[in-house]
C-alpha cells in the first residue's frame, strides 16, 4: 500500500494553486529491493572499468524516494556516501545526469541555478529557463532548498550577477507571486491588462517595463493567456512580437520565455530539446537538465509535444542524436517511443 501511495502522490503537481495531473515517465518499481540495488551498484562500481550499465539500469528506473533509499542502505553497507562513490566512478555527460538524479527536483533545480550564477560570467540562458518555467509553489520550495544547501539567498545571488530590467524580471519572478487561479473570470480586468501592455509598449514611444514585468509575473495563468488573447485587439502585433520590437538581449528571451510557458509549458520543453539536438554537437547540459528535472513530472506530455511539432519522437531523435552510457541513461528516463 506504501507503494500505491507513493504513485499516487506523485500523479499530482500543484499548479498555481491547482492540482493538475504529473505525467511523468519515471514511475517507482513495484519490486523494489533497495539491499540488492545497492548490492549491484556497490559491484559495478567496484568492477574493473566500472559496470556503468547496471548503474543506469537500476537509477534510472527507481523513482527519487527509491533511489535516496538505495543511497541510506549503501552508505550503510559500505561505510561511504553514494554520491562521492559515483563521482569517482562516472565521467562526463553521464556523471552529471546520474549525479542529478540523486537531488530532488527542488536541489537540482537549486544546483542548477548555482551554477548559473557562480564563478566568472552568467550563464543567462540556463537562469531564464529554470527562473521562466517554474509555477509560484515550485519557486518558493526553489529558494527554500537554495539557502538550505548554499546559505545563501536566491534572489541576493541572481541580483549580484544580473543586472537592469533583466534583473527586475528574474527577482520578480523568484518573489513566487502570481496570482492563483480562481473559478471567476475577470473580463474587465482582462481588457485592462491587455490595454495596459499596449499602452507600456507598442503604443508609446520607449517601454514600461515595469508594467510589464509586474502584469508577467503576478497575473495568474489562465488569465495571462486570455490577456495575450486580448491584445490582439489593440495592438498590430500579437505578444511575443511585440516583445521582440520592444526589447532585447537576455530581457526579450525572458519575456518570450514567459509566454511560450504561459500558454504551452510542454512545447516549451520539447521545443528547447529539439534545438538542442539539432546539428553535430548536442547541447548535453540542456538535454540533461530537461530530461532529469521532468522525468517525474511531465515528460510523458513534453514527449507527446515533441512527437506532434517535430516529425519524429524524442526516443528516436535521442537515438540518433547521443552515444553510448549516456544515451542508454537518456532513453530510460524518456521511458519509451511514441
Amino acid at each position: 500500500m506504501a507503494l500505491v501511495s507513493q504513485i499516487l502522490s506523485q500523479l499530482t503537481l500543484s499548479y498555481g494553486g491547482e492540482k493538475e495531473p504529473k505525467c511523468p515517465t519515471l514511475l517507482p518499481v513495484f519490486d523494489f529491493n533497495p539491499e540488492m540495488d545497492a548490492a549491484r551498484i556497490e559491484t559495478a562500481i567496484k568492477t574493473k572499468g566500472v559496470d556503468e550499465q547496471t548503474i543506469i539500469d537500476i537509477l534510472t528506473r527507481r523513482s527519487y524516494l527509491q533511489r535516496t533509499e538505495i543511497a541510506f542502505v549503501y552508505e550503510k553497507k559500505v561505510k561511504k556516501d553514494l554520491l562521492s562513490a559515483l563521482k569517482g566512478a562516472l565521467s562526463g555527460s553521464l556523471e552529471n545526469l546520474i549525479l542529478g538524479l540523486m537531488k530532488s527536483t527542488p536541489q537540482f533545480d537549486a544546483s542548477e541555478l548555482k551554477v548559473s550564477v557562480k564563478g566568472l560570467g552568467t550563464d543567462e540562458e540556463s537562469l531564464i529557463e529554470i527562473l521562466c518555467s517554474r509555477n509560484s509553489e515550485e519557486l518558493v520550495e526553489i529558494k527554500k532548498v537554495y539557502k538550505e544547501m548554499f546559505k545563501k539567498d536566491l534572489d541576493k545571488d541572481v541580483a549580484g550577477d544580473t543586472s537592469g530590467d533583466f534583473a527586475k524580471l528574474l527577482l520578480a519572478l523568484v518573489q513566487g507571486k502570481r496570482d492563483e487561479p480562481t473559478s471567476v473570470v475577470d473580463y474587465e480586468k482582462i481588457d485592462n491588462d491587455a490595454r495596459a501592455l499596449y499602452d507600456a509598449g507598442v503604443k508609446r514611444k520607449g517601454t514600461d517595463v515595469t508594467t510589464w514585468i509586474s502584469i508577467f509575473c503576478e497575473r495568474s495563468v489562465p488569465h495571462l493567456q486570455k490577456v495575450f488573447e486580448r491584445y490582439k485587439r489593440y495592438s498590430p502585433y500579437d505578444i511575443k512580437d511585440s516583445i521582440r520590437k520592444e526589447v532585447k538581449g537576455d530581457l526579450e528571451k525572458s519575456f518570450i520565455t514567459l509566454v511560450e510557458c504561459l500558454e504551452n509549458k510542454h512545447l516549451y520543453f520539447a521545443s528547447r530539446l529539439n534545438d538542442a539536438m539539432k546539428g553535430k554537437s548536442v547541447k548535453d547540459k540542456v538535454v540533461t537538465r530537461i530530461m532529469v528535472s521532468r522525468c517525474e513530472i511531465d515528460l510523458m506530455k513534453v514527449r507527446a509535444e515533441f512527437r506532434r511539432n517535430f516529425g519524429k519522437s524524442l526516443h528516436q531523435t535521442i537515438s540518433e542524436q547521443t552515444k553510448g552510457d549516456y544515451q542508454r541513461a537518456l532513453l530510460n528516463l524518456c521511458g519509451g517511443d511514441d
